[in-house]
């Protein structure tokens, strides 16, 4: 596995490969984990050359967000990179992704989808996040790029930022990765203590419960949030949102057949836990 630390040093390396077939990006900021590896699995499954980056990027954080603490494992993630088949890690420095320096940099907007929802709770994070996706694209420029279902709104953003901007690259959503009692996998659960940590898997369950009662035929979302919010705050959490939103334009739902998805967010302790199931309603 090549580490490239600079984009000329990315380019020259992905120009010998690329004509030998499909690129394949998956972008992290480290500190890996199962749900990581699955995607790397997925790009190398589906592609002939697979491309992880590894920056913590500082745009998508907030004031009195964990930045300077975020967990940087660089030398870990890297053999656990290798060992699931990439090809190049991309590893750049702060000044090489934003060479203006962050204050003058061009932002990248995705308006309305960046304020809803975990947008309304972390403002600009997901100008941050569309900002370094659309540099790691161009930079790369790669056939296919891999994200994980679990930061649906995530997803929802960068695909709606690649089809505005004409990129020519697919974006890929894949299924989230799960601890044995529901707790999607994250970086920051880490942060979590044993009590929290208990406690976590709670979120996953009451997404369930709305789940069922969607297809059991209940129709009164408002309510079903209600009890959501009601449920994880019993279990001692601080929660953020519960919503049912059209899976695909997180609108709220119409009667009109559309997909769903119910999304929520929470805290525990300094840990801030996202999750989304999809629901049946036909």
């Amino acid at each position: 596995m090549l580490v490239a630390r600079t984009i000329h040093a990315l380019r020259t390396a992905l120009a010998e490969k690329r004509s030998a077939g499909r690129v394949g990006l998956v972008p992290t900021m480290g500190n890996l984990h199962d749900g990581h590896l699955a995607l790397v699995t997925a790009a190398a499954d589906e592609c002939r050359t697979t491309v992880a980056s590894i920056f913590v990027n500082p745009l998508q954080f907030g004031a009195g967000e964990d930045f300077e603490d975020y967990p940087r494992t660089f030398d870990a993630d890297a053999a656990q990179l290798e060992r699931h088949g990439v090809d190049i890690l991309f590893a750049p420095g702060v000044d090489e992704v934003y060479p203006d320096g962050r204050a003058d940099t061009v932002v990248v907007a995705v308006p309305g989808l960046s304020g809803l929802l975990c947008g309304a709770d972390r403002p600009g994070h997901f100008d941050g996040v569309a900002t370094v996706v659309t540099k790691l694209l161009n930079m790369v420029t790669p056939d296919r790029a891999y994200f994980g279902e679990k930061d649906w709104q995530q997803l929802v953003v960068i695909r709606t930022m690649a089809r505005a901007l004409n990129m020519t690259t697919d974006i890929i959503g894949v299924p989230t990765v799960r601890a044995a009692d529901g707790l999607a996998l994250s970086s920051r659960n880490q942060y979590l203590s044993q009590d929290e940590r208990r406690v976590a898997a709670q979120l996953h369950r009451t997404l369930i419960d709305i789940r069922e009662a969607v297809a059991s035929g209940e129709r009164d979302f408002s309510a079903l949030e209600n009890q959501g919010c009601s449920a994880l705050a019993s279990a001692g959490f601080e929660v953020d949102y519960v919503a049912v939103r059209d899976a695909e334009t997180l609108a709220e739902p119409r009667d009109d057949g559309r997909a769903l998805r119910v999304l929520a967010a929470a805290r525990l302790g300094r840990a801030r836990l996202i999750d989304n199931l999809r629901l049946v309603t036909g």
